[in-house]
């Protein structure tokens, strides 16, 4: 792996710039980066008589036009339905300070990617004491169902 400039690093407070257009269909939702990153379900599209997508906001409201070329549009990500534990060892690097825990992240489209959880020493703490009492809470259950 090629070590990252500080050129090619993100920066903090960075602006969303148009890069590749994004052609949305019928009732897509898009984000416009025309409009400072609002988001809006796709109403019309470009045509002989219309120039321009047409969007609205997804809970209603006013409508807005965005470039034919979708030069300024972005599609929007699945939202996230849950994250799960990977059956992998937690790994701590000192150096770093900090613990990754492999996961998976499941996404409302039903897609799911592998990622870590990166830890401090002081969430580790507290999460271990949130599972001493989660583990004691169960048991405890267990014991009260027999």
């Amino acid at each position: 792996m090629a070590e990252q400039t500080s050129e090619q690093l993100p920066s903090r407070g960075a602006k969303l710039t148009p890069g590749a257009p994004f052609h949305p269909r019928l009732g897509d939702l898009a984000l416009d980066l025309a409009k400072g990153g609002m988001i809006g379900v796709v109403v019309a599209l470009p045509s002989d008589t219309s120039a321009s997508y047409h969007l609205r906001p997804p809970g209603g409201g006013k409508d807005w036009r965005a470039r034919s070329d979708g030069s300024t549009l972005r599609p929007v990500p699945a939202p996230v339905t849950h994250v799960t534990p990977l059956r992998r060892d937690a790994v701590y690097d000192h150096r770093a300070a900090q613990a990754a825990l492999p996961v998976t992240v499941h996404y409302e489209d039903g897609g799911a990617c592998e990622t870590v959880l990166v830890l401090t020493p002081a969430q580790v703490e507290l999460y271990s004491i949130q599972f001493t009492r989660l583990i004691a809470a169960r048991e405890s259950a267990r014991e009260h169902a027999r």
